[in-house]
């Protein structure tokens, strides 16, 4: 992030959920104004690939069968190393899935609450098996909306593409890296309001009936939408 505001040369600068050291991938940060919604984005579902090592030989169907247990909701004391308190929380494993093994060896797939960690459940995975476990690598493929294989970029090309608008002008490439601030809500339910709601609302009054347009089916009470 510290490296992102001197590039851009703004003031303000925010990211959408902490990487441990030496984990890579998907790291959301926002410029400017756009700090302002880069909550919703670190409280939203996060992918993971991870390598964990076995501390001893296990058979790949027992694996699979014991993965599959932490599917659904877990307790979770944070790992000593930790930025948060240790306290013990209960996170949502949506999916989990066992991709390749290879001797002691395992590529699993998770897909999480915020706050879940990977290191953590790896140690249990060993716990649970007998033979104990740790991770070895973790690759972070996607935080709420936005996906590896979809938006990733690396700090080189933002360097690169901010060369090319300086110097000739030439604003394609930085229009590939600096996405709109609506992606960032691209995941949660909407509700779209008439242009007759909109000043009412920008000065704090509450959305009443009249001034809905229309809306997304999947809103629920309690949840966050987004007004648009």
């Amino acid at each position: 992030v510290a490296w992102v505001k001197k590039m851009f040369g703004v003031e303000k600068a925010g990211h959408g959920g902490t990487l441990d050291p030496k984990v890579t991938g998907v790291l959301p940060v926002g410029l400017a104004n756009s700090t302002k919604v880069i909550g919703n984005v670190i409280h939203s579902v996060k992918e993971y690939v991870m390598v964990i090592q076995l501390h001893g030989d296990v058979a790949e169907q027992d694996l699979r069968r014991v993965a599959g247990y932490f599917r659904g909701e877990i307790y979770q004391r944070p790992p000593l190393r930790s930025s948060v308190k240790r306290a013990i929380r209960v996170r949502r494993i949506h999916e989990i899935e066992v991709l390749e093994v290879r001797g002691r060896f395992a590529l699993i797939r998770v897909l999480s609450d915020p706050g879940t960690y990977m290191r953590k459940l790896a140690h249990d995975i060993g716990l649970l098996l007998g033979v104990g476990a740790h991770m070895r690598e973790l690759r972070r493929t996607r935080t709420g909306p936005y996906r590896e294989d979809e938006t990733l970029v690396r700090l080189q090309d933002v360097s690169e593409a901010l060369l090319l608008w300086r110097s000739n002008g030439d604003e394609r490439y930085l229009r590939r890296i600096v996405l709109p601030v609506e992606t960032s809500i691209a995941h949660l339910p909407k509700i779209m309001i008439l242009d007759t709601a909109v000043d009412a609302i920008a000065h704090g009054a509450n959305l009443a009936a009249p001034g809905v347009a229309r809306l997304t089916r999947n809103i629920a009470k309690g949840s966050t939408v987004a007004i648009l």
